[in-house]
C-alpha cells in the first residue's frame, strides 16, 4: 500500500508520518468492472487513490451527449474536490477493468491538518498544482475543438 501512496502526486513532499496518517485512515474498496464509483451531482466527502484497474471520468455519463474527460491508472487520484469543497461532484467515475481502490475522506484530511498543518499546506499545494495541470489540459482540448 505504500507503493501506491508514494506514486500520488499530491503526496510527493509529504513525511513519513503524514504519509502513515493517510494510510492508517484510507479504507481499500473494489469496484468491478463498469461499476460507477462515483455520479455526477451527489454530495461526495471522500476522494480515491487508485491502486490497481483504471477508471474513467465523464459529465453526462451514460446520455447520447456524454464527455470523457480522462482515464486515470494505478497511482492516480480522483475526488479530490470534494475535499476541498462542498459542492455536488463534478463527474462520474466508472471503473472500466476491476478496479481496487483506497478511499480518504475529508475526517482524513482534517484529521491531517489538526495534526500536522505543516504536511497539510503542503498537501493543499499539491492539490492546487494539479487542478491548474489538469485544467490547463482541459483548456488546450477544449481550444483544439474550436
Amino acid at each position: 500500500m505504500r507503493a501506491i501512496f508514494e506514486k500520488v502526486a499530491i503526496f510527493a513532499g509529504l513525511n513519513e508520518a503524514a504519509i502513515q496518517l493517510l494510510i492508517d485512515e484510507s479504507e481499500e474498496t473494489a469496484a468491478p468492472a463498469g461499476s460507477v464509483i462515483v455520479s455526477e451531482g451527489e454530495t461526495g466527502h471522500q476522494m480515491y487513490v487508485i491502486a490497481s484497474g483504471m477508471v474513467r471520468v465523464c459529465k453526462r455519463f451514460d446520455r447520447s451527449d456524454e464527455v470523457e474527460l480522462a482515464r486515470l491508472r494505478a497511482g492516480n487520484f480522483f475526488g479530490e474536490m470534494c475535499i476541498l469543497e462542498t459542492l455536488p461532484r463534478a463527474a462520474t467515475v466508472q471503473a472500466v477493468p476491476d478496479t481496487q481502490l483506497y478511499m480518504l475522506s475529508s475526517e482524513t484530511f482534517h484529521h491531517l491538518f489538526r495534526q500536522m498543518p505543516d504536511q497539510y499546506g503542503i498537501l493543499l499545494l499539491n492539490i492546487a498544482r494539479d487542478l491548474s495541470r489538469r485544467l490547463r489540459h482541459l483548456d488546450e482540448l477544449y481550444s483544439a475543438r474550436t
